[in-house]
């Protein structure tokens, strides 16, 4: 048994806390303190009371310790691990960067990564993550620093950068349900069980939200090999891998989708896309599968508003406040996420290969040294090493190059408050295609002063 400290900024968290308390219960080998921060201290205090109500239960493997803190030095000093998972402002301002672009004729199916509504989710959220950079470089300077929080390249750039000796690395579930999606395949095409995502070896990479596979293969069977024969069996009708029901995603659950854009990119380009098409679509020009509302219907995924997160976020809430008030038990659940897998692996309890998010030192060649990628790690007794990834084919490289850049832009944009320069990257989103520079430099503007209250504290806002 190992005993830690962990620093969970966000430590408030309406969903992830409660998935991440129940993957911690159900481990075994590792026991300690989980120091929850947030700058909404009651709900931390709610998620403390839950990680009790979780130790109570007979099930429970391991019981950690949750303690609330009063400042953000107050949780890191001391950790050996800090994990951040935050919503960088409110709904509201979310629902300006999803929804004012529409006027104009652009259709964002998540809005928290690229395009006009990822830019501005950067523009408030990197100067948040510089104050994280320096206040682990002064507290904890050897804890591992695990970013959750979108947009995910341009975060872990940031902690790099303002931090250069970090012990970082971005992790992210959505290659997961690719590989899932894989399992499917290999279901369908050969009669085999459908296995565990765990049992394929996969070659991953590319940047987060916009990662593709490239080889896959379980024990002597190449998976990727079946993917001409799946695609034309199913790619009209669609294909869920999430659950039991390849057609899920027809019900009123917003996130699921029929996996057509991935069977389209696959089929263009000769690598499996291995994001969740609603991220997908956002990266690419917007005629592909966003040219108007209902476009995204027609192309078997769905456009997720505003209101649905603010309905879902009051649901949790209530859900936690009737666990934390003991009226409701929690139920344990293993999530099929990979940090606790991570942690322990970086603990020695034996090497995991998981994608992750890191510094571009020569695993991808085809992108910039320096960048921030998405690819196959080796988690191993203290260390997160890239493993070289296969070469992309050369017109799917070419579009993730474009996404790389454009992220560099954006954070040496964000980091000088420039918001001529961010206004620039802004027009230069596939998903702005569509916009006459006037109509850009527009709706740029509407959208800054729609979230100028997170906006202010570090941009001079003035001459807008």
């Amino acid at each position: 048994m190992k005993q830690i400290r962990l620093a969970y900024i966000g430590g408030g968290s309406k969903a992830w806390a409660r998935v991440f308390m129940n993957d911690l219960a159900l481990t075994e080998e590792i026991f300690g303190e989980i120091v929850l921060y947030d700058i909404d201290r009651a709900a931390a205090e709610r998620n403390r009371r839950i990680g009790e109500r979780i130790n109570a239960l007979p099930e429970t493997k391991t019981r950690w310790r949750y303690t609330v803190a009063d400042t953000l030095e107050q949780a890191l000093t001391g950790a050996d691990f800090v994990a951040i998972s935050i919503l960088p402002g409110t709904f509201d301002d979310m629902a300006a960067d999803v929804h004012l672009p529409e006027r104009f004729g652009i259709y964002q199916s998540v809005g928290d990564t690229v395009g006009p509504g990822g830019v501005l989710r950067a523009m408030r959220t990197v100067p948040l993550f510089e104050g994280f950079a320096r206040a682990i470089r002064g507290c904890c300077p050897n804890a591992w620093v695990i970013n959750l929080t979108n947009p995910m390249t341009i975060l872990c750039r940031t902690l790099f950068d303002v931090f250069p000796g970090i012990k970082a690395f971005g992790c992210c579930h959505e290659v997961f349900h690719a590989e899932e999606f894989l399992c499917c395949v290999l279901h369908e095409m050969t009669g085999l069980p459908r296995p565990d995502r765990h049992a394929l070896s996969v070659d991953a990479s590319g940047v987060n939200h916009f990662t593709w596979i490239t080889e896959a293969r379980y024990q002597n069977i190449d998976v990727m090999a079946l993917l001409p024969g799946f695609i034309e069996r199913f790619y009209e009708q669609g294909y869920c891998e999430q659950g039991n029901d390849p057609q899920a995603f027809r019900s009123d659950n917003p996130f699921l989708y029929g996996n057509e854009v991935k069977m389209d990119l696959y089929t263009r380009f000769g690598a499996l896309a291995a994001a969740g098409d609603r991220h997908l679509a956002e990266f690419v020009n917007g005629s592909w599968y966003l040219k108007d509302k209902d476009d995204p219907e027609r192309w078997l995924f769905h456009l997720t508003s505003v209101d649905y997160r603010k309905a879902d976020q009051r649901r949790k809430i209530s859900e936690s406040e009737t666990i934390a008030a003991g009226e409701t038990p929690p139920v344990l659940r293993q999530s099929d996420e990979e940090l606790i897998r991570l942690m322990k692996a970086i603990l020695g309890f034996g090497p995991v290969i998981s994608n992750a998010n890191t510094p571009n030192r020569g695993q991808m060649p085809q992108m910039p040294l320096g960048t921030v990628v998405e690819t196959n790690c080796v988690f191993d007794n203290g260390s997160v090493r890239p493993v070289l990834a296969n070469p992309l084919p050369r017109e799917a490289a070419a579009l993730v190059r474009i996404h790389a850049q454009n992220t560099e832009n954006l954070y040496a944009a964000i980091r000088n408050r420039d918001l001529d320069r961010c206004r620039e990257v802004f027009l230069q989103q596939p998903l702005c295609a569509c916009l006459t520079p006037a109509d850009g430099r527009a709706l740029f503007t509407e959208m800054v002063r729609a979230t100028a209250g997170c906006l202010q504290p570090f941009y001079d806002l003035s001459n807008l």
